[in-house]
């Protein structure tokens, strides 16, 4: 299987949105990974910190792609963005069987 560094730049920006879906979910992990768990976003916000990420220009399709994969949450005027709690969850769990960083 492929890794998701085919679709890295040597910055670490996303090249391509990858084509096959676990290989996506990889790569909407990866970008949701970029944003902070305890703050909200505005749509300006979110756009800005995926077009540091990508670089093929299209962080309106990344945006929605984020939120229809429950990566991302929105409040229902579609103008304030946050990670989903479970995905924050799961960063946590992650995190603790990782242990400390030495």
């Amino acid at each position: 299987m492929k890794s998701l560094n085919n679709f890295l730049d040597p910055e670490g920006r996303l090249v391509k949105f990858p084509s096959k879906r676990p290989m996506q979910m990889e790569a909407l992990a990866y970008l949701a990974g970029k944003f902070s768990p305890d703050r909200e976003y505005a749509e300006r916000e979110v756009n800005g910190l995926l077009l540091e990420w990508h670089t093929f220009g299209d962080p309106a399709t990344l945006r929605r792609e984020l939120y229809d994969r429950c990566f991302l949450d929105r409040d229902p005027y579609g103008k304030r963005y946050r990670l989903n709690e479970g995905f924050v969850k799961g960063l946590a769990e992650t995190a603790a069987e990782d242990g400390p960083e030495s």
